[in-house]
């Protein structure tokens, strides 16, 4: 079953857990726990999605939706943990659509940390 497992605030920045595929339905949950975030200030958002296997177009649609949404507000979207058929998606998404400035980063060499930046 695809869900949400966590949500916290750390330092500024709300981290959402995800487990299952990110299709529509996850993606919207996501979208609406970031929104709930969002309208009260906080605008730096980490998706960890070390528990999802695959994303959709839809989902990916979705997600895209959140950038739009923070760069309004001159937020961040960052990914951790993701697996690498999600990672490439999301830098197939991030080339296409290179007015977001998308960019793919590493951290200690061994994790890849995907963020979007406003």
């Amino acid at each position: 079953m695809s869900k949400i497992i966590g949500t916290e605030e750390k330092g500024g920045v709300v981290i959402i857990s995800t487990e299952g595929y990110l299709n529509k339905d996850l993606a919207i949950a996501v979208m609406e726990e970031a929104t709930i975030y969002i309208d009260n200030g906080t605008t730096n958002i980490l998706i960890n999605l070390s528990k999802s296997n695959i994303v959709n177009s839809i989902g990916a649609s979705i997600i895209i939706e959140l950038i739009e949404k923070l760069q309004e507000v001159n937020g961040s979207l960052s990914f951790c943990e993701l697996p690498s058929i999600i990672e490439k998606t999301f830098k197939i998404i991030a080339e296409r659509k290179n007015n977001f400035g998308a960019k793919a980063l590493k951290k200690n060499s061994s994790k890849t940390l995907f963020k979007v930046f406003p």
